[in-house]
């Protein structure tokens, strides 16, 4: 009983062991599994892992030998995306836009041979902290309601000498679209404006992508901000210097005709379209400040808004007498009838001041001066949509 008992065992054990001789599914020694073979693309990224300090333009690069790159992501440290293109080839990738200075960035980088094996690579660096910056101050303000001949202006507070980096680091989208182009006046100040007025109602988005943008050898811009403003309603008013009257226009229609005053004789108001860039309650007006040295020291000027940045307003006037609509008497402001304060709200100054907005747009035509410099102020409206272009 027991010789047939091992028997039995021996034969389901030796069983196992005859067909390990064949396809090798028994209880024998399994053959090993050949090792994948691993992808013969190469991937190069630039800069090194662990780098610091590095420039903000430029420096990024990522490269695939012996394969073509499939996935390329590089975030910051609060996980925002860096836009760039993979080349046709498959065999690089650059960012499209530059990188913000004091920044870490992570990249991520995948590969593919001619077989489609994948390579992956992971870096990290840091970007470097500038010890000279700028920034732009702008107008209008954020979320500012202004008329239709408000450009966006910036004044940067070093000179700009690398204008194209800079200008791309400004994105501007409209509601409805319209083309918007930017020019400089000089190298410190670029204004933005559409080819004609705007669109009454219009919504505009300003992105400032300054931040580590390198507008001068060593100095980088040092803002990232969004600013939004809304077009009002469509008021342009024309001053004739003859006639000495200003038509109001608003959405298509003359609201009001007012007389004026502007520049005498020797002192003429310029020509050309202006738009009001500041606007006062009151103001001094001191002629020692605009080369009229002694001739005039006002205090108390009501209700004035400025037309350029050499001096010209339009204000009301208490002082004046008979002068409006009779005969030109300042000294290149358009001057409009008004009271000492300011107090009676039904005087032609008051009244266009309480019915201006910032950025709305003050044309004079028949004065003896010449046309306004379209820098003189936020007037590049006296430029042709060609020049503004170039």
């Amino acid at each position: 009983m027991a010789s047939l008992l091992m028997v039995a065992v021996t034969a389901c054990g030796g069983g196992g062991a005859t067909e390990s001789k064949g396809e090798g599914t028994g209880g024998g020694a399994a053959t090993a599994a050949p090792a994948a073979k691993q992808s013969e693309a190469v991937l190069r990224i630039s800069p090194e892992d662990g780098a610091e300090s590095v420039k903000t333009s430029g420096a990024l690069e990522v490269f695939a030998e012996k394969g073509k790159l499939t996935k390329v992501e590089v975030k910051d440290d609060e996980g925002t995306k860096i836009d760039g293109d993979i080349s046709a080839d498959g065999a690089a990738w650059i960012p499209s836009t530059h990188l913000a200075s004091g920044a870490e960035y992570t990249v991520h980088a995948e590969a593919e041979d001619a077989d489609g094996r994948v390579a992956v690579k992971d870096t990290s660096f840091t970007t470097l902290t500038p010890a000279n910056t700028f920034i732009g101050h702008y107008s209008p303000e954020d979320g500012a309601k202004v008329g239709v001949g408000m450009p966006f202006s910036l004044r940067f507070t070093r000179g700009i000498t690398e204008p194209d980096a800079v200008e791309k680091a400004i994105e501007i989208k409209t509601d409805p679209p319209v083309e918007v182009e930017g020019h400089w006046f000089g190298n410190d100040r670029l204004d933005f404006r559409p080819e004609e007025y705007w669109k009454a109602g219009t919504k505009v988005t300003v992105r400032l992508n300054l931040d580590g943008v390198e507008g001068r050898p060593g100095v980088y811009g040092s803002q990232a901000k969004t600013v939004t403003f809304e077009i009002g309603r469509r008021q342009v008013s024309t001053v004739d210097a003859k006639k000495l009257t200003m038509k109001v226009e608003r959405d298509g229609e003359v609201v009001k005709t007012i007389p004026v005053t502007t520049g005498a004789p020797g002192s003429a108001t310029w020509n050309g379209k202006m738009v009001i860039s500041e606007r006062y309650e009151v103001t001094r007006m001191n002629g020692d400040t605009v080369g009229y040295e002694g001739e005039y020291d006002i205090a108390d000027v009501p209700h004035a808004m400025r037309l350029t940045d050499s001096g010209t307003f339009i204000h009301g006037n208490y002082w004046g007498g008979d002068a409006f609509g009779n005969y030109n008497a300042s000294h290149g402001c358009v001057g409009l009838r008004d009271t000492r304060g300011g107090w009676d709200k039904k005087a032609p100054g008051a009244w266009f001041f309480d019915n201006s907005l910032i950025g709305d747009v003050v044309e004079v035509k028949n004065s003896a001066d010449a046309v306004v410099a379209p820098g003189n102020g936020l007037n590049g409206w006296n430029m042709s949509w060609e020049e503004w272009k170039k």
